[in-house]
């Protein structure tokens, strides 16, 4: 069976993009929104498939809108978007936010930073409204970027983060964009699904406050989480043709729309690999199957697997990037501090 598990890997996780740092004071507490509480609806966020590493959405910011694309993260939990205060080719390569032209923009002097295992974001946590689909959030603090060094971000097909984690892995105490979507009504129910597609089809999505039947066969299965910080659940092993192969007496794993492929300690993934004799060989986990290998438009293929280094204190753990919620549609409840996986559709 797979089994909630808990523990804050955030200083431990080691992705392309990932999250670790916080730069000043933390936030002051958000302020109470005025603004009549919105009928609870749901919202189709449809996602762009660039070569099954990621998938990029659209929101605007401010009053009137100014639109960004962004990477809807279940890794992170902040919402940031470059800014016209940033001179680093990464933002004069992107769309950047003017506050001078939004009239519900309200500043702090709250600093925020985010480093990368390529490059990294310092800016400043400032209040406006966030329309993501047909939701309008009020009072959504937003991370605006002012350096931006390297150049990993400058070639991304995406202008920002929204971090669709839980508050407690937040950037200078942000509150996170789903959170203020719950606490202002504005879902029918409080949670969100993910639905992403192969080979570079279109028709990926995140639906807030909904589940879409259609895009999944069978029935869910329910898997709790024991600490609200990432979307972590416990794994029994990782099989291939039924022989394990790695996670052998038990580990936890993180499933995360930021991460491309699957993630795991250095140790267990060269073993992984080793046992992998071909591309057309499949990587097993619990239920079903996922491709241990992605091919390229020359016919080649890519590993599936990158390796990081854990502290030998740390129990296992395995990043379950896109390359493995492609085979199920994903629902993330936050009422239930449950992940619910069906095969897709």
């Amino acid at each position: 069976s797979i089994q909630g598990l808990g523990q804050n890997h955030r200083h431990t996780k080691q992705r392309v993009l990932k999250d670790s740092g916080v730069l000043g004071e933390l936030l002051l507490q958000q302020a109470l929104s005025p603004a009549v509480k919105h009928h609870r609806t749901t919202t189709t966020e449809l996602l762009e498939n660039y070569m099954d590493l990621s998938y990029v959405g659209t929101i605007s910011i401010g009053t009137p809108a100014q639109q960004f694309s962004v990477i809807f993260d279940t890794g992170s939990a902040n919402l940031w978007v470059p800014s016209v205060y940033c001179s680093s080719p990464a933002c004069a390569n992107h769309q950047r936010f003017d506050p001078a032209r939004s009239s519900t923009y309200r500043s702090t002097t709250t600093s925020v930073a985010t480093w990368y295992g390529t490059g990294s974001m310092v800016g400043v946590l400032a209040y406006d409204t966030v329309t993501v689909g047909s939701i309008q959030v009020q009072n959504q603090m937003v991370g605006l970027s002012q350096w931006e060094p390297g150049s990993f971000l400058v070639h991304v097909p995406f202008d920002g983060f929204l971090g669709l984690g839980f508050p407690k892995i937040a950037s200078s105490g942000a509150t996170p964009l789903f959170d203020n979507m719950m606490s202002q009504g504005l879902v029918a129910q409080d949670l969100f699904s993910i639905y992403l597609t192969p080979d570079e089809r279109n028709g990926s999505f995140v639906l807030f406050g909904g589940i879409d039947s259609s895009h999944f066969t069978g029935n869910l299965s329910w898997i709790p989480l024991t600490a609200q910080t990432y979307w972590q659940i416990k794994v029994d092993r990782i099989t291939m043709h039924g022989l394990p192969i790695a996670c052998i007496h038990g580990c936890q794993a993180i499933l995360d729309s930021g991460t491309s492929m699957l993630a795991g300690p250095g140790l267990s993934v060269p073993h992984s690999e080793m046992q992998l004799h071909s591309a057309r060989h499949r990587l097993c986990h619990r239920w079903h199957t996922i491709p241990a290998a992605s091919p390229m438009e020359d016919g080649s293929c890519i590993s599936g697997f990158e390796a990081y280094a854990l502290p030998v204190t740390t129990d296992e753990l395995w990043i379950l990037g896109n390359i493995f919620l492609r085979c199920y549609y994903s629902v993330f409840d936050r009422a239930n501090s449950m992940v619910g996986l069906a095969p897709a559709a």
